[in-house]
């Protein structure tokens, strides 16, 4: 039989109004009094029945994290983080992937479910800004990822422009010089955001853009790269870089050159970005930029729960840091070290 609120005060020898008033931490109580309940609740290993308790307070216990795939490495990695701190802080997350679709993504703005959640996580695909400004809904939402953002909404992210631009350095210092990338274009906020700063180094380093060398996928996934390296091994005149969007792509890319007999790092040097598991073991493993996600879920959940809980402040941008991590693919015995926006 699961043990009851009375038993624990009975236990304990205080009312259940007292009991009630020391698990909802209310002020006023004796630390002896308080000692007695919690040594009970111990005792008997009680747990409070979490929905009562958020019903009672108009809170249904849950969030919502809208992804687009979470088939994906780098999203199925957010969203581990997120629940874990949802966990922490007693709400239950809800996966909800849109396939990145306008028509999932607009479901979500509508709030079709929204009377048995307390708050949103978002991260559009693609959605404009615009219409996540025409968003009727009430309930709070937090967004990821470098959509153009609407004014009066929380974001967190990490600055893709400046990690991208520091990866693309990396490259550069390397000594190469013919630098290709795959992912560039502006079907995405994320694509966007690299592709700057990818130019930004090019130019700064007095370097030539070059169409060809610019591959820009339909998708961001494993066999998109590997198609977009045999594309770049079919030049005339080879990248002897490419720098990869997203690390599935990186992965596929360097299945390409593997089968093609080319050479990593020594005749291209091969970079990613987002840090999943399959670059620390993959033959070489890949430079990548790891994005700092425990920091992400806790900013994102602290600014979420406290609009839950009303708190009406100007809606703020939040960035997390980022780190860069040379790995065997673009060096091998004399790696530098890592560099980080920290």
């Amino acid at each position: 039989m699961a043990v009851r609120l009375k038993d624990v005060a009975a236990r304990a020898g205080v009312s259940v109004k007292t009991a009630s008033n020391v698990i909802n931490d209310y002020p006023h109580i004796t630390p002896q009094t308080r000692a007695k309940v919690q040594a009970a609740i111990d005792e008997l290993r009680y747990r409070p029945n979490l929905s009562a308790r958020r019903l009672k307070h108009g809170k249904a216990g849950f969030l919502a994290f809208a992804l687009p795939r979470i088939t994906e490495p780098y999203f199925a990695e957010v969203a581990a983080v997120l629940a874990a701190e949802a966990t922490r802080r007693g709400y239950i997350l809800l996966l909800d992937p849109t396939d990145g679709t306008e028509q999932n993504e607009q479901l979500v703005l509508d709030g079709m479910r929204s009377h048995m959640i307390d708050g949103v996580i978002f991260s559009p695909l693609a959605i404009a800004g615009e219409r996540i400004a025409a968003r009727t809904d009430d309930v709070p939402m937090v967004l990821l990822g470098e959509r153009e953002v609407p004014v009066g909404y929380d974001h967190v992210a990490i600055d893709s422009v400046a990690a991208a631009r520091a990866m693309t350095e990396h490259l550069i210092a390397l000594g190469r010089r013919r630098i290709a990338s795959i992912g560039a274009g502006a079907h995405s906020g994320t694509s966007t955001a690299r592709t700057i700063g990818f130019a930004q180094a090019l130019a700064h380093h007095g370097f030539e853009r070059s169409a060809e060398h610019e591959v820009e996928p339909d998708r961001w996934d494993r066999e998109s790269g590997y198609a977009a390296m045999h594309q770049l091994l079919a030049l005339p005149e080879r990248p002897d870089a490419v720098f990869c969007f997203n690390d599935l792509m990186a992965i596929g890319a360097l299945r390409a050159c593997r089968e093609a007999g080319v050479d990593v790092p020594g005749e291209i040097a091969l970079a990613g970005f987002d840090d999943i598991d399959e670059t620390r073991y993959s033959t070489p493993t890949i430079t990548t930029i790891r994005p700092d996600l425990q920091l992400l879920a806790q900013r994102v959940l602290e600014v979420l729960e406290a609009r839950i809980d009303g708190d009406s402040s100007d809606a703020r941008r939040i960035e997390v840091p980022w780190e860069l991590l040379p790995r065997e693919s673009t060096a091998r015995a004399t790696e530098p070290g890592p560099v980080s926006d920290r």
